[in-house]
This record gives structure tokens, sequence and C-alpha cells, in this order.
């Protein structure tokens, strides 16, 4: 439906200027009720701009939930905006599939962080393994260069050392934040950070009073790796011997490290079956789901637009809202849900200064809809956004429609007086 199309019914909701204030002024009483139900905000006053203010100056409040309900039908929408309570057995399954995914996407976020934490610890361990392999050369050989056993423990003794004391001067000492280092890159969603932690080292961490991070555990692991190395040669009677147990060192470090591979592997599995279900690549990063508890409301203030997208997934490094559906699902998107899916969208883009190329909206497994957004879908959402606030400020709201199925689906038909079934 086209912009100009949506104001146009939108439009016969009300009319009429203040000419002193240059607002609109809302329908009450009778006047109201002729033309459809009562204003939810009667006192609100509508601006020059098309949008409908409250006392406090800022835009009628509008989620995309309401938008969702107005658009399926402004009646059964102002039903909930007054307090009537959906009464239906898909509600409650909704909710229950909608916490099933949550909880399906949280495992993901654990399998994933699993798998980077274990790849992480093999990269290290791997590294030891090198330098063991290095070692075991270098004393096998360690004549040819000139060198004693002795001189070689004292060195790598030296180097313990040196790497034991960087490592708590940087955990003693705040050195991030007084070189001006800030290690929080990802865009804040409405002031909360809503994405997994890196591996070792939270978002903002900036390290010192007895915390540390990925490089102060490198010092500390490279501290008891050269320490290993010194007793091992310290305690060796030749350079056979010492090779021999050098040797016997790389054998064991080699067995563990592919026991943490075997791991990550085993989690990256896990991460992919659970992404591959939820129509995501195992590579996918979930920056926010919505758990109906904790996650953090997005407010668009230019629109007085908020509300909480199921998803928020970081595909090929843009922001992609993801609006989950579930129950029957339809030939093509139903409108309602469609608007509701390009809300979060604006949402996004509000709140991470990044315009998301499209919205997802996915009905089940496998059945997953790219909504561009574009200019013609932002005219759209804003020109349905000013209806609901209209309905709001002046009343008028009705039954958009003359489908009997549509009211037997509508899970507030039992309070509705115009309903056709």
């Amino acid at each position: 439906m086209s912009s100009t199309k949506l104001e146009n019914e939108a439009a016969h909701l009300g009319r009429g200027l203040n000419k002193e204030t240059g607002f609109r002024r809302p329908m009450t009483g009778d006047a109201a009720t002729a033309s459809g139900s009562a204003p939810t905000h009667p006192h609100a006053t509508q601006d020059e701009d098309g949008r409908w203010l409250g006392s406090d100056g800022q835009p009628l409040p509008v989620s995309a939930s309401d938008l969702e309900r107005f658009t399926y039908c402004p009646l059964s929408w102002h039903l909930a905006a007054t307090g009537t309570s959906g009464k239906s057995d898909a509600i409650e399954q909704g909710r229950e599939d909608h916490l099933a995914i949550h909880e399906s996407i949280a495992r993901l976020q654990d399998h994933q962080h699993a798998t980077k934490r274990s790849l992480m610890i093999w990269q290290w361990w791997y590294a030891v393994i090198v330098v063991l392999l290095i070692d075991t050369i270098a004393v096998q050989y360690i004549d040819d260069l000139g060198l004693n056993i002795l001189d070689f423990s004292r060195g790598l003794a030296a180097g313990a050392l040196a790497f034991l004391l960087v490592g708590i001067a940087a955990v003693l000492l705040p050195w991030r934040k007084a070189i001006g280092l800030d290690e929080s890159f990802r865009p804040e969603l409405n002031g909360r950070r809503e994405t997994i932690d890196p591996v070792f080292e939270p978002r903002g961490f900036m390290g010192g009073w007895l915390q540390g991070g990925v490089l102060e555990v490198s010092m500390f692991v490279s501290a008891i790796v050269l320490a290993l190395h010194s007793i091992a040669l310290l305690f060796a009677q030749n350079r056979e011997q010492a090779a021999y147990i050098l040797g016997l060192t790389t054998i064991g470090w080699t067995l563990l490290a592919s026991a943490v591979l075997r791991r990550a592997l085993k989690n990256y599995e896990q991460a992919g079956d659970i992404a591959q279900t939820n129509d995501l690549s195992v590579n996918d990063e979930v920056s926010y789901s919505d758990d109906e508890k904790t996650a953090s409301l997005l407010i668009d203030g230019t629109t007085g637009l908020r509300g909480r997208p199921d998803q928020i997934v970081i595909i090929d490094s843009e922001f992609i809202p993801v609006e989950q559906k579930t129950g029957k699902v339809p030939k093509r998107p139903h409108d309602s849900h469609r608007l509701q899916a390009l809300a979060y969208a604006r949402l996004v883009e509000t709140t991470t200064g990044r315009s998301p190329p499209y919205a997802l909206l996915r009905y089940g497994p496998e059945n997953l809809h790219k909504l561009p957004w574009n200019d013609e879908a932002k005219d759209e959402l804003n020109a349905q956004i000013k209806a609901v606030q209209r309905a709001m400020g002046e009343g008028g709201a009705r039954r958009n429609h003359e489908r009997p199925g549509k009211c037997q689906n509508c899970s507030r038909r039992h309070a509705c007086n115009d309903s056709l079934v």
C-alpha cells in the first residue's frame, strides 16, 4: 500500500486545525464515537509534520506490536490499547515458541563462544608445540652452536622471569586507559550492549587493578612455558637426555592440543546445527535476542516508535533485525507482520546509526522473507505510524475489513461489538 493511500485513509479519522497553535484539535465525546472508537490520548495535539504529541511535547509512543495490531485491524488494536487482553490458545503457544527460539539462540551463542575459546587455547598450545620442537632441535645440536645446556637453561629462566614481571605489571596497572586505548568496537543498542562478550575480554574492558585480558594471559602462558623448558634443561644430565625430555613434552602438548581442537570442532558442529535450524549461518553473530525480560527497549525519539526485535543478527557486517512468527505459515507475508519487521529496521537504524539493507521475517523453519529497507518502505512505515498516532489522538479506529476469517482468528473478538462472527 502506498504512503499516500495510507495517509488518505488515516485522514478521515479527524480534521480541523487550531488556528492559534497550528496543531490539530482532537475529537472528543460523541464526535469521536460516531466516527469510531474514542481517543486513547484525548489531550494530544498534532504538529505541522503530522506527528501527534503528548503533553510532554514528545511524539506519542507507538510500539512495533501496535503497528502489527493496527494493520491487522484498528479496532482490535484499540481493544488492546484500552486494556482488553487477548484470549487464544495460540497466544500462549506463541509465547512458548518465542521463548524456545530465544533459548535456541542462546545455545547458539554459547557454542560459538566455546568454539572461539577452544580455538584460541589451541592456537596458544600449538605455538608452544612449535617452540618445543625448536628447542628439541636446538638442544640436539647445541654443541654445534657453541652453547651449553646450563647457559641455555639460564637464558630461558631469565625470559620466563621477564614475561612474569611484565604480566604482573599489566594486571596491576590500568595501562590501556593510560594510553587511551578503546576496545569497545560495537555500536551500542540504546545504551546497552546486547552482544556476546569476546573470548577472555569483555567489551569495554580496560584492564588493570587486578584484571587481565588476552595480553596478560599470553604473558603468563609464555612465562610458564619458558620456565618448564628451563627446569627440564637444568636437570638434564646431557644433551641427549635434554632432547629426549623436550621431545616427550612436545608429544604431551600435542595430545592436549588435539583434545582442545576436537572440543572446538564439536562445538562448531553443534553451533552449525542450531544455526541451520534458525535459518542462520554458523558464522553469523547474534548481537541481540529478546527474552521479554532483560533485552533493552529500542526507541526512536523522532517518530515515537519503540520495540524489541526477536533478534538482531550481524550478517556481512550489517545489523539485520529478525522477526519470528509462529503458527500457520501464510502464502505470502501478512502486511501486519511486514510492517512490524520494517519497524525493527527503523529502530536498528536509529539506535546503531547504520541503515540495514533489509529486515528478515521468518515463518517457521525454511520460510524466510527478506524485506528491503528502502525509501518506499520508510515512507510506508512513517505513514502507518502517523495513522496509529492519529487514532490515539482523535479516535475513530474501526474494523477495516469485511473478512469473517479475520474476526474468527482475532484474539479479542470476545470483546468486540463489531465482529463479523
